[in-house]
């Protein structure tokens, strides 16, 4: 099993749901809780700029509409991304990849980057990101993990960038999950944390990978986890768990 440099807790989306998911505030906020990982989701606009989105449209974390990759980021970037969350927030903008990662970068900060295309765009955006990860995160001595949903997004980030650690996300049980896993060279399995039991565990640590949860909010669940001997928990709760 290849070394880990990642630590144990990761924050979901920044701060969880403490600040509007997917913002530099939100991952301001996580670092004041003492995170030094953070978890976020990455799409492309219309013309190819990578930011940070989980949902295909715009209207639940934004004050725009319609689907996000049909959006130029010259509109994209005057969108309030903050005040559907609450006052405070109000005018915080969506984040580029770039944004996110001179944050990191600058404070010593660590990144789990969702690949998450807009649907029919999975090979573009694994490629995309994967190479702006190369360049952002050159000569630094622990690049971003690469996470999908997505095996197509998985499968053209490593044909883009193949020395960037890659990680299968599942959310359900899935046949052949291993071996999907092995076949794109993948460092980690991201599961539902329910998915994890002694069997699953003992199956992905034999194949040499490392075992994270999403999203873990409640201390029952995180002491199953932790007596599993998994290997990172993804939560919303920062201002719950003290990280490690």
């Amino acid at each position: 099993m290849t070394p880990w440099p990642y630590p144990g807790w990761i924050a979901h989306r920044g701060a969880g749901k403490l600040a509007p998911e997917n913002t530099l505030a939100a991952f301001a906020l996580g670092a004041r809780h003492g995170y030094r990982m953070f978890e976020c989701d990455i799409k492309l606009s219309q013309d190819g700029v990578p930011f940070l989105m989980h949902d295909a449209t715009l209207e639940r974390t934004t004050s725009g509409s319609g689907i996000c990759g049909e959006r130029a980021w010259s509109e994209l970037s005057q969108l309030d991304a903050g005040g559907w969350h609450s006052r405070a927030y109000a005018g915080e903008p969506l984040p580029t990849m770039e944004n996110v990662a001179r944050f990191c970068l600058r404070n010593g900060h660590l990144l789990n980057i969702e690949i998450k295309p807009t649907p029919g765009l999975e090979r573009q955006t694994g490629s995309v990101v994967a190479q702006h990860a190369a360049r952002l995160w050159h000569g630094t001595a622990v690049p971003p993990l690469l996470t999908s949903f997505e095996v197509a997004a998985l499968e053209s980030a490593q044909e883009a960038q193949p020395e960037l650690p890659r990680g299968l996300l599942l959310q359900t049980p899935t046949t052949g999950w291993i071996e999907t896993a092995l076949r794109l060279g993948c460092v980690a399995i991201v599961c539902n944390y329910a998915l994890w039991d002694e069997s699953t565990v003992l199956q992905a640590k034999s194949a040499g990978m490392r075992c994270l949860s999403y999203t873990v909010n409640d201390a029952a669940s995180v002491q199953h986890l932790l007596s599993l001997g998994t290997d990172g928990i993804i939560t919303d709760r920062v201002d719950v768990f003290p990280p490690s």
